[in-house]
Order: C-alpha cells, then structure tokens, then sequence
C-alpha cells in the first residue's frame, strides 16, 4: 500500500499522494427508504417506502475533492474549478468507477461508490437520525448548498453544518454518483441491496 491510516473514534484518516480524507463508519440498522412522512416534496419513484437493513459500512466524510481527484487521477475534469476543496465535478459514473478502483490500487484497501441503500441511510443519519426533512437539519440552509445561497456555484466542503454522523454536504453543492442502476421500488424488504441487475442509467 501506498498510504497513511489513522483512526478516531467512528472516524478513518487516509494519506495517500500527499492528500488526506475521511471515511465515516456508519454502524449497521434498519430503516424504512423512500419518500417516508417528513419527506414533503417525495417524487413519485420514491415509492412504496420498504424497510432496507444494511449491514456496517464506511461512507466519505464529504464528496470527493479536486485536490483528492487530481492526486489519484491526475486530470482536473471539474468544469468549476477554482479551489482545490471544493468536490470534483462534471464527472461520469464510469469516470468515478476508474477512480475508485484507482484508489483502491494505491491504499490495499476496498473502495466503491455506496449503493444507493448505503447513501440514504448515511444522508438520513444512520441510527442517529432525528428524521430531519434534509441531511442534518430541517433547514436547507444549515446544511445544504442550493440556487439561492450559492450564486448557482460549486462549494468549498464543509462549510455548513454535518449531518447527525459528522458527514457533510449530502444535501446540496453537486450531485453524487452510486453504484446502483436506476429501478423502481418495491414494497418488500430488503437486506444489503444493489438495485436492478440492468438498466439504462445510474443512480446519482
């Protein structure tokens, strides 16, 4: 491996290439994924609400830099790119499966994108979630970048308040990309799920 590891609590730092980032662990649970009773403005595929049980996992403290991408990739794609701590943009889901496997190469560790179980469950909370309506709050802007407190600009990480597990910015700035295939829900529970086997685009 070509890395530094340290570890805090639910918490792992990771050097590697002069680049340091975080990994949250977000303990295993139960919960019911979907448009659930605070999510007011549910669209219409994020129904049936079904209980998911998710086995532990680690999750990025925060959306994946510049900085971090340019030192793994070497190539700046981000069409926004001023400073290096603000998250990688204008990337494809195969651009991110290039740099996950990249990663993984360099620190002897198991890198992927979360499924799209995995990435809910984290934006929710985990097991301390308060059923906030956004990631952290009930209020967007607390924790989320939006059109009217961003001037429609790409934002420096971890300037607004984190969620319940110390993970920032999953409502708002840029999109995230999971592992999943696009699919509509079903009712029936679920234990550590990947989404359809196929389909035409990815979850993001």
């Amino acid at each position: 491996k070509s890395c530094d590891i340290e570890r805090l609590g639910n918490k792992i730092t990771i050097t590697t290439k002069g680049v340091s980032f975080s990994l949250i662990k977000v303990d295993g649970g139960k919960f019911q994924m979907g448009g659930t009773s605070e999510q007011e403005k549910a669209r219409t595929d994020e129904f049936p609400v079904h209980w998911v049980t998710l086995s532990d996992y680690f999750i990025g403290e925060t959306e994946v830099t510049n900085e971090l991408w340019s030192a793994i990739m070497n190539s700046t794609p981000s069409i926004i790119f001023s400073q290096p701590e603000q998250p990688v943009n204008n990337v494809t889901w195969y651009d991110c499966q290039k740099f996950v496997n990249r990663l993984s190469s360099l620190t002897g560790l198991h890198f992927t994108l979360p499924t799209e179980a995995q990435w809910e469950f984290a934006a929710r909370g985990g097991n301390k979630s308060k059923n906030y309506i956004y990631s952290g709050s009930n209020n967007l802007k607390d924790v989320g970048w939006f059109k009217n407190n961003s001037k429609s600009n790409v934002k420096v990480i971890k300037q607004l308040k984190p969620n319940e597990l110390g993970i920032y910015d999953m409502s708002g700035n840029v999109y995230e990309w999971c592992s999943d295939w696009y699919g509509l829900y079903k009712s029936e529970d679920y234990v550590d799920p990947k989404g359809p086997e196929s389909g035409t685009q990815k979850i993001n």
